[in-house]
């Protein structure tokens, strides 16, 4: 492998489409509710994929760095723990990540519903684009990193659900027309914390010696049905957003991605270890795949 396909690797780019998930969701349900200025949508998808791969790489540096990727890890290996890039080199990347970040993120701002970084929403978003990079960071990087205390289901609820989906609506509409949008947002979140559990299951006898997640806690049996739960509960939150503001069938589109769900799941009970990667895949395009179906079911009206 060449130094520039190491750096492909470590950005880990078939992880795009959860983290882009909700952020298309909320864009489409903005656009059925409101007008959408174009340029918000532009920097609203850049700045996700910059958090999402700052979240790619600075998760490999922390685990190479804290002894978590070793020999008989389960997972797949990148740049840096496969030994093609240094950690100066990842630190660089990373540092690179964190400028387009920031830079995307302003930009966002700037060009959302509310126009200006400087009134009070540009201000809360401008504190929530430094809360997102340091979570980014924070996963298994530093002294006390959440990803290695059992936080990492709950960081990624609140900032692939609720924040991309709810967060991405505000920007783009200026307002928030009703709670009801964190209905779609936790449907979000949580099959983003499936993706996480599930990675979390397959390397859960290698992890135990450097870290805590809450598959370990739960343990094999008990880590299958948290799993099990938190794509039900996914499916019950969007079945009943759309059955408080239904407008036609067409808002149930997404009942169409239902049979990978079931494969999904089949697929985590039956499975173990390394086994086990290929339901990663099919979980991340499912939930893109729902995102596109329920958002298209509500905007279908305006074609």
């Amino acid at each position: 492998m060449s130094k520039a396909k190491a750096v492909i690797s470590s950005l880990r780019l078939r992880t795009l489409p959860l983290s882009l998930a909700g952020i298309v969701l909320g864009i489409f349900l903005a656009v059925a509710d409101y007008h959408v200025k174009p340029l918000s949508v532009v920097f609203l998808v850049l700045t996700a994929i910059f958090l999402q791969i700052l979240a790619n790489l600075s998760n490999e540096l922390g685990d190479v760095l804290k002894g978590t990727d070793r020999e008989e890890r389960q997972g797949p290996q990148y740049g840096l723990n496969s030994g093609l890039l240094t950690v100066s080199q990842m630190k660089t990347l990373v540092g690179v990540f964190v400028a387009l970040s920031a830079i995307s993120g302003i930009l966002m701002i700037q060009f959302s519903a509310f126009g200006s970084l400087f009134c009070m929403e540009g201000l809360c978003f401008l504190m929530l684009l430094v809360g997102a990079i340091g979570s980014a960071m924070r996963y298994t990087l530093g002294r006390n990193p959440y990803g290695y205390r059992a936080m990492g289901d709950l960081y990624v609820f609140l900032f692939f659900g609720i924040a991309t989906v709810a967060g991405g609506y505000f920007l783009c509409t200026g307002e928030i027309a009703d709670f009801k949008i964190l209905l779609p947002a936790a449907a979000i979140g949580l099959f983003s914390v499936g993706v996480l559990n599930v990675n979390n299951i397959r390397d859960a006898k290698t992890d135990s010696a450097t870290r805590v997640t809450v598959a370990i806690l739960l343990g094999p049996k008990w880590s299958r049905v948290y799993q099990t739960v938190l794509i039900l509960a996914g499916w019950a939150c969007a079945l009943i957003y759309c059955s408080l503001r239904m407008t036609d069938i067409w808002n149930y589109l997404f009942v169409l991605t239902a049979p990978l769900y079931i494969i999904h799941l089949s697929m985590v009970w039956k499975r173990q270890d390394k086994a086990l990667d290929p339901a990663l895949p099919i979980l991340v395009m499912s939930s893109f795949l729902f995102a596109i179906l329920m958002g298209f079911g509500f905007v279908r009206f305006l074609l």
